[in-house]
């Protein structure tokens, strides 16, 4: 058994919503033994004294694609071919420089939703989680989800990214494309077999495709009561990218765990979010960020609709106490500026501590892991970061990451310099 014991100035309590001091973590292996206990092991293999410093759980991010965007194109949104000029390789390569920078950037865990490109059925994001589990490279836990499930011409049909002719990149059930209950449950039970731990679904119509209105709903009820149905049955959870009033309804009835943006949803709804206990991954730092000055007109137009209701929006969900969990979707905002999402929510409404509670706990119970995930306290998963200065006070020290440990095992050390916030 190794046993490493990390010291700090400060340890954020976050289920307590307090930050404490002093901080002695003792971990055996990768798991926390005590925090603060009344002697400390006088045969600690590694003693590391962080100085001041708060410790936080690792943060996590429920909604990025570490295949898109970072090295090789412009900073943030990616090119718009890459769905045809990026083979299965190359997309896996950068994927991996993407967990990297994520990890580095105090994000432990995350959740990569839907792959919208050719593979020939291979889940990238499967892999690239089975490379970082067998210690192979550096990166975030990975809960993949392969290939969103999507109808023809819905907002994650990759041939509407990338306004392809009639078989230029035909596609199949195993990549995603679905149409009809049959189809659904197929696609669904393939994603599975090949390792995926959740499954995504295009619910609605979104800013950043050439198809339907961004609220238009894509998904018959029945439809989305069949890809609920299988994704459970094999004991997984079900995400919704939903920008529509109508589509979020519809996700809720059929039982679909997650909402993903919600842009549109209306009181009304979010009091359904409330009642039926959905997670809303609200993304909302992008709305405010996100470079549409270099995107498509059309899309440009949408977005100077959408994006002011969005802000709108999420205030009201946080006074009505829907679980709403931290998500950025990278590379809508830059791999490794995941942070930005923290300030964002203490921006339209939230304390610091309920920021942090977003990116831990609830992140951990949206992934059924908070019994393992999401705290500091004994027998939880050595999940550790520490911040310069109190979050509790200013959300922005979250940007300024100076040592991260996933698992027991360091991935920064010492006092690294801040990142640009």
């Amino acid at each position: 058994m190794t046993v490493t014991v990390l010291k700090a100035a400060r340890w954020a309590d976050v289920e307590a919503g307090v930050v404490r001091t002093p901080a002695v973590v003792v971990v055996h292996d990768n798991r926390i033994q005590s925090i603060n206990p009344a002697q400390e092991p006088a045969d600690a293999d590694t003693v590391i004294d962080l100085g001041d410093v708060t410790l936080l759980p690792g943060l996590m991010d429920m909604e990025l694609n570490l295949l898109i965007g970072g090295p090789g194109g412009p900073e943030g949104l990616p090119s718009p071919m890459h769905g045809v000029q990026d083979d299965p390789a190359y997309r896996t390569l950068r994927g991996a420089v993407n967990a990297r920078t994520t990890l580095e950037a105090g994000f432990t865990t995350v959740r990569n939703l839907g792959l919208m490109v050719k593979t020939g059925g291979y889940l990238l994001d499967v892999a690239l989680q089975r490379a970082i589990e067998q210690g192979w490279h550096a990166g975030p836990r990975i809960y993949p989800a392969g290939h969103a499930v999507t109808p023809y011409g819905g907002h994650l049909d990759p041939t509407v990214f990338q306004r392809l002719a009639p078989g230029i990149m035909p596609l199949s059930v195993a990549e995603g494309i679905a149409n009809g209950v049959d189809e659904v449950r197929a696609c669904v039970r393939y994603q599975i077999r090949h390792g995926a731990r959740l499954i995504k679904v295009s619910a609605s119509g979104g800013v950043m495709s050439h198809s339907t209105a961004p609220g238009a709903q894509q998904y018959s009820d029945e439809e989305f009561a069949a890809i609920a149905d299988e994704a459970h049955r094999a004991g997984v959870r079900v995400a919704a990218h939903a920008v529509g009033d109508s589509a979020i309804r519809a996700c809720i009835r059929a039982g679909i765990d997650c909402i993903e943006h919600g842009f549109l949803a209306t009181d009304d709804t979010i009091q359904m979010m409330v009642d039926h206990g959905t997670f809303l991954v609200s993304t909302t730092y992008l709305t405010e960020a996100m470079a549409i000055d270099r995107i498509a007109p059309e899309l440009r137009k949408k977005a100077e609709v959408v994006f002011p209701q969005a802000q709108a929006m999420l205030p009201k969900a946080i006074a009505a106490g829907v679980r709403i969990a931290c998500g950025t979707d990278a590379p809508a905002v830059p791999h490794g500026q995941n942070a930005k999402e923290l300030r964002a929510l203490v921006a339209r409404g939230m304390s610091p501590m309920q920021a942090l509670r977003a990116a831990t706990i609830t992140s951990a119970e949206l992934i059924d892991a908070d019994d393992e995930l999401g705290r500091l306290a004994p027998g939880y998963l050595a999940d550790i970061i520490a911040v310069g200065g109190d979050p509790a006070e200013d959300i922005a020290t979250t940007f300024d990451v100076r040592f991260v440990m996933k698992d027991g095992a360091v991935h920064v050390s010492g006092q690294d310099p801040g990142r640009d916030g």
